[in-house]
């Protein structure tokens, strides 16, 4: 009997008709995409081999070491995009602010703004000091082929925060003080961080990458009226900014269950839901107009296997009441994380979600 001629490979389509950015279209998807939060970090033994004696902020301005990084959970984990290797306060650093990351703490600033004045001072962002984020995204986009790349910045408050806490706080209350008492300083402030959010998002756009997220990290700390009046606006002045790009915009938030019908008016297409709001109760607030990214609790990977299983066909099933739905985490990769389970957690929700 003559063998059966061997079927040709599958056709692989371009990043922008990959399964993220139909699901992010709301559009109909082979199968639900997979991608997590802080994927590429200490999780990953080969990230830490990588690392080692580099500081974070040196290694987000290296085009090699920012595309090698990128890569490794996709070659990993089998993921659906890649997210851009960076870091939250990189466009402050490239700027000129004096920011160092020290470990186990965050990002520490050396001179707080904690005035009007010091919000004059503060240095803008010239696109030309970003050559290495173009050449790192160009780099990338050619070795993903299919694979989507996900472009990162951060948003105005939570830079914001930074910059008047000093660092990394738990009340923020420096930081609310500072919006209260002065609102025209606030504004100037959020203006000038949304222009350099948009600057840094813009380089990434030119240079190719298939979808963008604005992580606004600590805007739960808002109670929803003043996250309306004095930080939305700011937010939908990036997505403005980047409006006619035809990408995908994800915007997400930590704590943000009050927000979420507001986040999404910033120019979100897809709404990142942290854990604590279930993804169906998470549509209805958001709306039949946009997609949901998340949110299975990045404790639960520390689990047993049968707790992980249940939790990710929990997530998966709430996930169809979105228009579209992205799995992710509800925050980043714990750096315990057994790689071994977010592999794993990859291969379960593509066989719970293929059509």
């Amino acid at each position: 009997m003559t063998p059966a001629p061997e079927l040709p490979p599958a056709p692989q389509l371009p990043p922008g008709e990959s399964d993220l950015v139909r699901a992010a279209r709301g559009l109909p998807v082979q199968r639900t995409p997979v991608w997590f939060m802080r994927q590429a970090g200490r999780s990953l033994p080969e990230y830490r081999a990588l690392r080692a004696g580099t500081a974070m902020l040196d290694a987000c301005q290296d085009p090699d070491l920012v595309t090698e990084i990128t890569l490794q959970p996709v070659r990993r984990h089998g993921v659906d995009a890649a997210i851009l290797f960076s870091d939250i306060v990189l466009p402050l650093v490239v700027a000129g602010m004096d920011i160092e990351i020290k470990p186990g703490i965050g990002p520490v600033v050396a001179q707080p703004v904690r005035s009007v004045a010091d919000v004059h001072a503060l240095p803008l962002l010239d696109p030309d000091r970003l050559d290495f984020l173009a050449t790192a995204v160009r780099s990338l986009v050619r070795e993903l082929g299919p694979v989507p790349l996900i472009g990162f910045a951060g948003a105005p408050f939570t830079l914001a925060t930074y910059l008047i806490e000093g660092g990394p706080s738990k009340e923020h209350a420096r930081t609310k003080a500072f919006m209260y008492a002065e609102p025209e300083a606030w504004a100037h402030l959020m203006d000038r961080l949304a222009l350099s959010a948009a600057t840094f998002l813009k380089v990434q756009l030119d240079a190719g990458v298939s979808a963008v997220q604005l992580f606004d990290s600590w805007a739960g700390v808002l109670s929803a009226a003043d996250y309306e009046q004095r930080v939305l606006p700011y937010s939908r002045e990036v997505f403005e900014a980047i409006g006619s790009r035809d990408v995908p915009r994800i915007h997400f938030g930590v704590g943000t269950g009050e927000l979420l019908p507001l986040i999404g008016q910033a120019g979100a297409d897809v709404v990142g839901v942290d854990w604590r709001v279930p993804l169906d109760e998470a549509a209805r607030r958001v709306g039949p107009h946009r997609s949901l990214q998340g949110n299975l609790d990045p404790a639960v990977l520390l689990a047993d296997r049968a707790t992980v299983d249940r939790e990710v066909r929990r997530v998966v099933e709430q996930g169809r009441a979105a228009r579209g739905h992205v799995f992710n985490l509800g925050h980043g990769v714990l750096p315990d994380t057994d790689p071994g389970v977010l592999t794993h957690v990859v291969e379960l929700v593509h066989e719970l979600s293929a059509r």
